[in-house]
């Protein structure tokens, strides 16, 4: 592989990506799309696709790895009914159902196992990527999926026996006996624990005395890549071997160390990976059996989709749970390629019934992320249980009124009842309301955003409404609402940011603060004074820091910006910093260039 060629596989990420994720499909579709145009069928700049897919079955290998050190040996043990029986029970029941559908397709019973075995197992490399996009990797819905795949990493082992034991021609597929390769597969896990507990923390150690970061990144790699190799040569999945260590290395010292040594080759490689998925759609066999294609994907997706649900039904999941976990893994997997290949090679497949299937997995892989976003826009939103939680009473009243009670409205509230002042709570969150209610607080299941609400939790009669919400709408319609129904209650708003506090002043709010802006203040000046800074000096640059904004405000407010919106001034900066324990420099005149943009938004 040339310069070029690794050029054509960045620009299609760096295209395709960003774009997918704009619209909404997320990353993996972007990488697939971004594969199919580069690919033997689009621009034609590869003609090899499966040398990129084998190569970048690395990320995959490293994804495994990085999981595992999320999951200690104690919640893995956790997870063995997970993993041994909701994995085996889902295995087995879409197995079966599977291969009934490949049979009534036509399918000879052989063909129709092993293509069945196939696209029972889902593709680790989607579900995971999907998974953390949506920061879901360690709920508890997550960590079944994660159980699950694991259960299908490790049946990947005896289904490749089967293919031998289908073949017409068993002797070929391996020259020694079963038993010895049971041996070999159980030496190769205990070799990699016993390396991975009792040898690689002191060789870190090592490393980390030599203060050498390539070489603690390249041992990283290092046990990785060792762990995955080992595990292939016993006949096991390469990803089975980097989980193992990670699990094992989980409770090292070194442990974050090596997350995040792994983590950069790990985004790159899984990227590849999908390119590399996205490069082998043959549209030559698509356009000559599409039909046929077509009822593949469509029967072994729906009859894959009815087992998972039925499976996590009867495992305790409810509805909603049930049809996510479903969207997600109603696909074929990588796994399949491996199934395929060998299926050929052992003459249970023919080239063409190979190609067929291959084709039919990466399809149903390009749907997975349409199908999660369906199944996520078309299930209702939770239904919140009102069992101990109060719905605000007409005729409530109260000195203050707090709208939303989140860790902003917990923080304001304290300062009034320390005071005894006469307050009434409100929020939408029952599951908050009843947690705070067990530590004695008094909160009324009511929306802000209805007029009805504000007037039953006395908004008429209280002499101060705090808007303590942390979505900007929902913010903006109560202060439109209070300011039009309830205009002599003096009326003090969350800002979300400094947009939303200009608008705020224009709508007349008598007090509004940026959410973050007086703990950054005050994070700011403790940073200060962890440098060096006396604590005079580091006030004193707080406060001109606070006056700067006060006036950036007041300038936006009377329209003295520049184009786009910058305020654009310059001023000495007040005080050099000194780092501790360091002679201090003499410095020159310096001016500050204070160019204010849009806050980002902070995260709730």
């Amino acid at each position: 592989m040339d310069l070029l060629h690794v050029i054509a596989l960045l620009g299609a990420a760096v295209v395709f990506v960003p774009i997918f994720k704009r619209i909404g499909l997320g990353s993996v579709l972007g990488y697939l799309a971004g594969g199919l145009v580069i690919g033997p069928f689009g621009l034609k700049l590869f003609r090899e696709p499966e040398a990129i897919v084998s190569f970048a079955e690395i990320g995959v290998v490293l994804l495994l790895f990085v999981i595992g050190l999320e999951m200690k040996p104690s919640r893995l043990w956790a997870l063995r009914k997970e993993i041994f029986g909701l994995g085996v029970s889902q295995v087995v029941f879409c197995g079966l159902l599977l291969t009934g559908a490949a049979v009534l397709l036509g399918f000879p019973p052989a063909v129709a196992f092993i293509a069945a075995m196939g696209f029972v197992m889902t593709s680790t490399a989607i579900v995971l990527q999907l998974l953390t996009e949506r920061g879901e990797t360690n709920s508890t819905s997550g960590q079944k999926i994660v159980s699950i795949l694991l259960l299908e990493d490790l049946a990947i082992v005896p289904l490749l026996a089967a293919i031998a034991f289908l073949s017409p021609f068993p002797s070929e597929m391996t020259s020694q006996p079963r038993w010895l390769e049971i041996v070999i597969a159980l030496a190769a896990i205990i070799g990699v624990i016993a390396v991975a507990r009792y040898l690689l923390n002191p060789i870190f150690r090592i490393f980390a005395a030599a203060r050498a970061r390539e070489i603690m990144t390249a041992a990283a790699l290092l046990v990785v890549l060792g762990s995955a190799v080992v595990m292939d040569f016993a006949g096991l999945s390469m990803a089975t071997g980097a989980f193992v260590a990670g699990v094992i290395l989980s409770e090292s010292s070194f442990r974050n160390e090596l997350e995040a040594d792994i983590e950069p080759f790990r985004g790159l490689l899984l990227g590849l990976f999908f390119l590399g998925v996205g490069m082998s759609l043959d549209l030559f066999v698509v356009g000559r059996d599409w039909m046929l294609i077509t009822a593949i994907v469509a029967t072994f997706m729906i009859v894959k989709a009815a087992g998972i649900y039925a499976v996590a039904r009867v495992f305790g999941s409810d509805n909603d749970e049930a049809f996510r976990r479903l969207a997600l893994m109603a696909q074929g997997g990588e796994f399949a390629f491996v199934l395929y290949a060998a299926a050929v090679n052992m003459r249970v497949f023919s080239a063409d019934t190979s190609a067929l299937f291959t084709a039919a997995v990466i399809i149903s892989m390009v749907l997975t992320p349409f199908l999660v976003i369906a199944v996520r826009r078309l299930l209702p939103k939770p239904v919140q249980s009102f069992d101990g939680v109060e719905r605000v009473p007409d005729g409530q009243t109260g000195t203050v009124l707090i709208i939303g009670f989140g860790r902003f409205g917990q923080v304001v509230s304290q300062h009034l009842l320390a005071r005894g002042i006469d307050v009434t709570i409100i929020d939408t969150d029952t599951d908050m309301i009843r947690s705070a209610g067990r530590f004695g607080f008094k909160i009324y299941y009511g929306d802000g955003t209805r007029l009805d609400v504000l007037r039953a939790a006395g908004a008429g009669t209280a002499q101060v409404i705090a808007i303590c919400t942390d979505d900007r709408e929902s913010t903006d319609k109560i202060v439109e609402l209070v300011k039009s129904e309830f205009p002599l209650a003096a009326l003090n708003v969350r800002s979300f940011d400094r947009g939303h506090t200009l608008d705020l002043i224009k709508a007349g709010v008598d007090y509004q603060i940026r959410e973050v802006f007086e703990s950054a203040m005050t994070f700011g000046e403790a940073t200060l004074r962890a440098l060096g800074v006396e604590p005079e000096d580091a006030r004193a640059i707080a406060e001109e820091v606070r006056e700067r904004d006060q006036e950036r405000l007041e300038l936006q407010m009377t329209g003295g910006l520049l184009a786009g919106g910058d305020t654009l001034r310059t001023r000495p900066v007040p005080t050099p910093l000194v780092p501790p324990k360091r002679a201090p420099r003499p410095l020159s005149e310096e001016t500050a260039v204070v160019a204010e943009k849009e806050d980002a938004p902070p995260a709730e």
